[in-house]
């Protein structure tokens, strides 16, 4: 083995260390929160998940995102991407019952509130039963539109490239209908700006 490769070798696996030690020290959360860490935990969560039924559209990073059909609160019914036209749209899964999702909320209220009528639309979709989240709501309002939807095989979270339905969820869709980035956890105060810019 030459010198380079022996430098490349303990080199790689000072970085494998360095990130062991840094999660062990710190818990997973620092890691998960780069773009990097996100990819690992995405393609480690897609490997073991079953596969989608057959027949379900399902977007994948750079693509199209299938054409998502949900009711509001109200019971009227809303299409994603198409309803904010020219407009790139955050889309939140979650579920009252889901501590990080409660955790977040804030925080995807306090972006949707900044943003104007070009900016970035922030929606969410409830996984959850529609009285539960009207009952949260009522405590914990937010200013964006929250949609309803059934976890399961074929939910909205499924189709936006989350297999397993972990909570919270959150993809980013461009003003042309494509997947752009996808976030597993929950959003730390402060973080959303620099999360949506970096995709643009």
């Amino acid at each position: 083995m030459g010198s380079t490769a022996k430098v490349l070798l303990v080199a790689g696996i000072a970085g494998v260390l360095g990130a062991g030690l840094g999660i062990w020290l710190n818990g997973p959360g620092p890691l998960l929160r780069t773009e990097a860490g996100q990819r690992v935990l995405q393609g480690v969560i897609a490997s073991t998940a079953p596969a989608p039924p057959r027949g379900l559209a399902v977007a994948s990073r750079g693509a199209p995102v299938p054409v998502i059909e949900l009711p509001t609160l109200d019971g009227k019914p809303l299409r994603l991407p198409s309803a904010y036209p020219g407009r790139p749209v955050l889309i939140n899964l979650w579920a009252s019952w889901c501590g990080p999702c409660i955790q977040e909320m804030p925080e995807l209220d306090r972006y949707a509130a900044q943003q104007d009528a070009t900016g970035t639309q922030v929606v969410g979709i409830a996984l959850d039963d529609a009285d539960a989240v009207r009952e949260f709501l009522r405590r914990v309002p937010v200013r964006y539109p929250i949609l309803l939807d059934r976890a399961g095989p074929r939910d909205a979270g499924v189709q936006l490239g989350n297999p397993k339905g972990v909570l919270p969820y959150t993809a980013l869709v461009s003003a042309e209908g494509r997947l752009l980035k996808q976030k597993i956890g929950p959003f730390e105060p402060g973080e959303l700006e620099a999360w949506v810019g970096s995709a643009q």
